[in-house]
């Protein structure tokens, strides 16, 4: 380069390191983003059961715990199998105060055609628990265990029918991986949908059907008042607590480990990197605190924590494997 150009160089190299400096102090001495308006977060069933709870459970850490200074609102939006809170979120892209306290039905309303909307449309903050599917018949049914029911499937396909809350749903595929797994067809299950889990709870005990797939902490009041019993539960262990005795599939011979009944939070397209950091530290202090153990404790839930990340590669290989039910049962678009 020559004498004149390493001169140069020794003279703007200062320079040069002072602005890098000053560009570093001016990044490090903004302020961390938090909202500035109240927040909303969307809740896809109504006011009642474990979802409801759990939002609730969340706006209040955050208040309490002093994590967001602006109002947090919960807003039911029951209605077309969930979808219809996801198209609320998908009204406010880049807007990180709204988040979506979301079920698996968001592979599988957009899988099965319901919406268009896919969980690659929004941003994942978090994973949040775990609610294992269970297979649960009347207290006095004859069905002791899932060697019982996949005998009786094997003589009659059509000699039980298992209530539902949607076909398709993240219970129904469960029962149908079980049941692949254990030879026979899903196909060709009777599937009986009811509007909510109680009401198919209600209908085993009464004798109209004969199994509710359900998660574990929709089935836990029936069973702990003594009207039913439940036979299998997807997870990979034994659950623990209340139902400790209550044998995993896997125990008894069938894989249903391939989709997962999961809680996460999710925000909508478009927010910066900033806003997602702090919607993972804010739910992950409040995933920490005695109140949320107690309650998933209570509903025999498991905690999963996993920030935006993790989240996102846990859901990637989520979907396909729901999709492969699915497509299995004919009910892929």
């Amino acid at each position: 380069m020559g004498k004149l150009g390493d001169w140069v160089i020794m003279l703007f190299r200062p320079l040069l390191a002072l602005c890098l400096l000053l560009h570093a102090t001016i990044a490090w001495s903004q302020p961390a983003w938090r909202p500035d308006k109240a927040v909303e977060i969307i809740v896809p069933t109504g006011a009642s059961g474990i979802n409801d709870a759990n939002a609730r459970l969340l706006q209040k850490s955050f208040q309490e715990l002093k994590l967001v200074s602006t109002p947090v609102l919960v807003n039911n939006k029951p209605g077309g199998n969930q979808s219809l809170a996801l198209v609320v979120l998908n009204q406010h892209p880049n807007d990180a105060h709204f988040l979506f306290y979301a079920t698996a039905t968001i592979f599988t309303n957009q899988i099965a055609g319901v919406t268009a909307l896919h969980y690659a449309d929004f941003t994942p903050l978090s994973l949040l628990l775990v609610d294992y599917s269970v297979i649960t018949v009347a207290q006095n049914s004859p069905i002791k265990s899932m060697r019982d029911l996949v005998e009786r499937l094997r003589g009659d396909p059509e000699s039980i029918s298992f209530g539902v809350v949607a076909r398709g749903g993240p219970n129904h595929l469960a029962a149908a991986q079980a049941m692949r797994s254990a030879g026979i067809d899903p196909k060709k299950l009777k599937v009986v949908v009811f509007k909510t889990n109680a009401e198919s709870l209600t209908a085993v005990i009464g004798g109209h059907i004969q199994a509710v797939v359900s998660s574990v902490s929709a089935a836990l009041p029936q069973v702990q008042a003594g009207n039913a019993r439940m036979i299998g539960v997807t997870a990979p262990q034994r659950v623990g607590g209340s139902i400790a005795q209550v044998p995993t599939m896997r125990e008894q011979g069938i894989d249903a480990m391939g989709i997962s009944n999961w809680r996460g939070i999710f925000g909508a397209k478009g927010i910066t990197a900033a806003q997602i950091a702090f919607w993972e530290e804010a739910i992950g202090k409040t995933t920490g605190t005695e109140d949320w153990k107690k309650q998933l404790e209570t509903n025999n839930l498991a905690s999963r924590f996993l920030r935006s990340r993790e989240f996102g590669k846990y859901l990637d290989a989520e979907y396909q494997s729901t999709r492969a039910v699915m497509a299995d049962l004919g009910l892929a678009k």
